[in-house]
């Protein structure tokens, strides 16, 4: 276990370089922790349109790797089109391995583009065939999402016999089981898996004749996790499985969860450049002037005695936006003001401008994505609600506390295991929870958050108890290091057999 481990976490997106979601957190912050507990630990990340070479130092260490495509691809003329270039980065002294190809990345976006499959199956090969250039062998290759589930399928099939690979483990981490890289049977012949054939799903006919990059990873990892240990039980049952929970119950001895972590260098209230006011828990008064400054951003009357609830999120079915579109007018009922800010469905946008206009001075709606604004919502808002039918693990709450807001949320995934519900008979508790997936439970939650507000001492130890959690990403990259060693065991052990 004291052994240092080279690690390769592959990622579709992190920080600094592409963000669309939370695995962009992830894969950015995991490795810099790992590399501070001692481990050799680099990532690697397709290089999109959007990523300038400047910014970022980025060198060419390879400039025309092949990068095999189709069962056959010695004799496809489109193997010209399967050169990449790797690019290298180094952030806070991490290398980050960028692999360029016009083709399929030199486009601005990130996902949401016909060939998708073809593209990330393209990006996991060349990752794979770029470590064998650069002669740098992994102990632990970490695959995130349906984006890169297709290597551990990779490493117990074509690559099997490859030395190089003999014993390399992999972790596979499903950040969102929802979005699984469900594509037709003919990349199977793009993936060089053709011969392979099809995987049969135990109970739904429907995915047996797909190709589920997701379903790939959970049946050829070493080892799998989710991104908290409640989400990494949920997920078993139908209610959460999304169509997949007979094949997770298949590896239910790999599967884990290790709660995700917050970059406490990133997040942190004492030096953050967008607030107002900097503070921190040994000078939490000076916080009240950035609920000031935020009510007058937000065009609603500045008010230290109103209990202000700011939510920042996806305006989607997911994040519980059904129920709070239903409880809004009783919501606006109580002593509240509430700030919102994000992007979704179309139908969201409408109900929620709609509630901006008809409670003005109360609601405040932002429907577009500002990073700043969502830092001074942290600081300034008293409450932050996340009411999510489903949160594998949820950053938001994790930041709110570290900004010393306290979380209303539902009970469920990384949320049931970071916020424990308020008790006033025990005094327990750093928020306030509610099981039930409905308006009613919703509301009252929010009722009770109201009425503790007004209670000045408790209300204080609350924001405290969230301030002074340990949601780092030290403790989670020690937890990680002990699923890599896992791995390693099981692969040695199928070795043995």
């Amino acid at each position: 276990m004291d052994k240092p481990l080279k690690i390769l976490l592959v990622s579709a997106e992190a920080v600094p370089f592409a963000k669309v979601g939370g695995l962009a957190d992830v894969a950015g912050s995991l490795p810099k922790a790992l590399r501070r507990l001692g481990h050799d630990a680099r990532l690697a990340l397709p290089k999109y349109g959007q990523i300038n070479e400047a910014e970022f130092g980025l060198t060419k260490v390879l400039d025309s790797l092949p990068v095999p495509a189709g069962s056959n691809h010695e004799q496809r003329p489109e193997l010209v089109e399967g050169l990449a270039a790797v690019f290298e980065s180094t952030v806070e002294g991490m290398p980050a391995y960028l692999v360029g190809n016009d083709k399929y990345f030199g486009r601005e976006e990130v996902y949401g583009y016909d060939d998708d499959g073809e593209r990330f199956v393209f990006f996991c090969r060349a990752a794979l065939e770029m470590l064998k250039e650069l002669d740098w062998r992994p102990d632990v290759i970490h695959c995130n999402d349906w984006h890169t589930g297709i290597i551990p399928n990779w490493l117990k099939t074509i690559y099997k016999d490859d030395p190089f690979f003999a014993d390399t483990a992999t972790a596979f981490t499903i950040h969102n089981l929802a979005y699984q890289g469900i594509f037709g049977p003919e990349l199977l012949d793009f993936a060089g898996l053709a011969d392979y054939g099809l995987i049969p799903h135990p109970t739904d006919d429907g995915l047996s004749r797909v190709v589920v990059l997701m379903a790939r990873g959970i049946l050829f990892a070493d080892v799998i996790n989710a991104v908290s240990e409640k989400y990494a039980q949920e997920i078993l049952t139908p209610e959460y499985g999304e169509r997949l929970h007979p094949i997770l119950a298949q590896r239910q001895d790999r599967l884990f969860g290790i709660l995700n972590g917050l970059d406490y260098e990133v997040w942190d209230p004492a030096t953050d450049p967008d607030i107002p006011v900097n503070y921190d828990v040994a000078s939490l008064d000076r916080r009240a002037e950035n609920k000031l400054a935020l009510q007058r951003e937000a065009g609603l009357p500045p008010d230290p005695d109103v209990l202000l609830v700011g939510m920042i999120s996806r305006l989607a079915d997911q994040k519980g936006f059904d129920i709070l579109a239903e409880a809004s007018d009783q919501l606006m009922e109580m002593d509240l003001q509430f700030v919102l800010l994000g992007t979704g469905e179309e139908r969201y946008h409408r109900i929620f401008s709609n509630v901006a206009g008809k409670y003005q001075g109360q609601a405040a709606v932002f429907l577009k994505f500002d990073g700043a604004l969502a830092r001074r919502i942290y600081a300034g808002s008293d409450a932050f609600l996340m009411p999510s039918r489903f949160e594998p693990c949820g950053l938001g709450q994790l930041i709110a506390m570290r900004y010393g807001s306290v979380p209303i949320v539902r009970s469920t995934g990384g949320l049931a295991d970071t916020v424990q519900d308020y008790d006033p008979s025990t005094g327990q508790g750093n928020g306030f929870a509610f099981s039930d997936y409905s308006e009613e439970a919703l509301l009252a939650a929010v009722k009770r958050a109201v009425e503790t507000y007004h209670r000045e001492d408790t209300w204080r130890t609350l924001m405290e108890r969230g301030m002074r959690a340990d949601f780092s990403w030290r403790a989670s990259a020690r937890k990680y290091v002990e699923l890599y060693h896992k791995a390693l065991e099981f692969k040695q052990n199928e070795l043995d057999v």
